[in-house]
């Protein structure tokens, strides 16, 4: 295995459309591979499924950026109380993880999830709704977006008013174009967004409502366990995680069914289907690409490759999620596929904790649009598809056609 770093090439439109055949590639070269993944940035890319797993419950790999060592990597964050947006749960490991995560699942339970399923289901009414008539829509910028940021807002707390700010700045901050992220963008949308959510959290510990955000200020007051970059961090994490990747599980999900005629023809067929679908979707082509980042806190090895300590470590579940050694025709879309452990939501205590949650999105959303839209075609070829290069993937637009809507 060369120990040249290959460049991910998120510049080429080609690999930003279709990355899995170099990914194969990186795959059969070996199980961990050097790669420049942004810029001049390194990482090693783990590429198979049970070396990625073991590797997702390893504590000599930390989620804390702090640990890495390039420097970039935390000049890259927004200097502007940086101590809150690096104290995400996403970021911290135990105890703080584990201490962090206790609290925010006494507020996000999932009788709380399961009583959204109504709320979720109306909110996709009202969006096919508004599209019915017109025989044609950009199923992104029209329902895949605004459905999970109505529900995340909603759950949240955040006024219907403030939706499209928020939106915005955590546009700016996380979707990335080809180039290096631009950090005076990011800088900015940072301050205006702390600065936001600072205002937000003041005003719902004067007047506490029946959200998610009040709980945790609840939780936080009553126990003296979250203090106040706490607070900032778990309600940026949750708002950002909350809508983002749901937009590209829908995204996704939908393009590949209008791209695979057979599999979309079978879900209309059984929609009982839907929910392993959901899961095949999660792994055939995933919201997170290539993978999740980890730091190295010691020298350690890999599938017997040695990495130096300080070294960011990609689990590339995207490479990981199509390793023949697990998944039969893993290149292969198959909405009927049981057997179907991805590596999409994590894995380990870093699993994701709005799994649930973007699950009953995704399967009411793509249900919906399914039952709803009949004759359901894109507009474009699909060489003309364009993706969201970087870190999270999915269609940029998705033109589509359809007859008369159905109730």
């Amino acid at each position: 295995m060369s120990q040249q770093p290959v460049t991910l090439p998120f510049t080429d439109p080609a690999f930003v459309a279709d990355p899995f055949p170099l990914y194969r590639e990186l795959r059969q070269e070996g199980p961990v591979r050097r790669a420049v993944i942004q810029g001049e940035l390194e990482a090693w890319l783990v590429t198979r499924y049970e070396d990625g797993l073991a590797a997702l419950t390893d504590p000599r790999l930390s989620s804390d950026v702090r640990d890495a060592a390039d420097p970039r990597l935390m000049e890259r964050l927004p200097t502007t109380e940086r101590e809150s947006m690096i104290r995400t749960m996403l970021r911290a490991d135990p105890p703080d993880h584990t201490r962090l995560r206790r609290l925010v699942s006494k507020a996000f339970t999932a009788r709380r999830v399961a009583e959204l399923e109504p709320r979720v289901q109306a909110i996709a009414d009202e969006l096919l709704d508004a599209i019915a008539a017109a025989g044609r829509a950009d199923l992104v910028e029209d329902f895949a977006v605004p459905l999970p940021v109505t529900v995340i807002s909603e759950l949240l707390g955040v006024p219907v008013s403030d939706r499209f700010d928020f939106q915005r700045w955590t546009d700016d901050m996380v979707l990335q174009g080809p180039q290096p992220p631009d950090p005076a963008k990011i800088e900015a949308a940072w301050q205006q967004m702390h600065g936001y959510l600072t205002a937000l959290l003041d005003a719902k510990r004067a007047h506490p409502g029946d959200d998610l955000l009040s709980a945790l200020i609840a939780t936080h007051d009553d126990e003296q366990r979250l203090d106040r970059h706490e607070l900032i961090s778990m309600a940026f994490l949750l708002l950002v995680a909350g809508y983002i990747t749901t937009v590209n599980l829908i995204g996704n999900g939908i393009a590949a069914l209008l791209t695979h005629p057979e599999q979309l023809r079978m879900l209309r067929e059984d929609p009982e289907l839907l929910p392993g679908a959901i899961e095949e979707f999660l792994r055939w082509d995933g919201p997170v690409n290539p993978g999740i980042a980890r730091f190295a806190r010691e020298d350690l090895t890999i599938a017997g490759v040695a990495i130096p300590r300080g070294a960011t470590v990609l689990v590339a579940s995207a490479i990981a999620d199509r390793d023949p050694a697990r998944f039969a025709d893993p290149d292969r879309l198959d909405v009927t596929r049981a057997d179907n452990a991805h590596l999409a939501f994590g894995h380990g205590i870093h699993y994701c904790l709005g799994a649930p949650l973007a699950r009953l999105e995704g399967r009411i959303a793509i249900g919906t649009a399914l039952r709803r839209l009949p004759g359901l075609a894109l507009a474009v070829p699909e060489e003309e598809l364009r993706w969201r290069p970087r870190v999270l993937r999915g269609p940029s637009r998705l033109p589509v056609t359809f007859g008369s809507a159905q109730g």
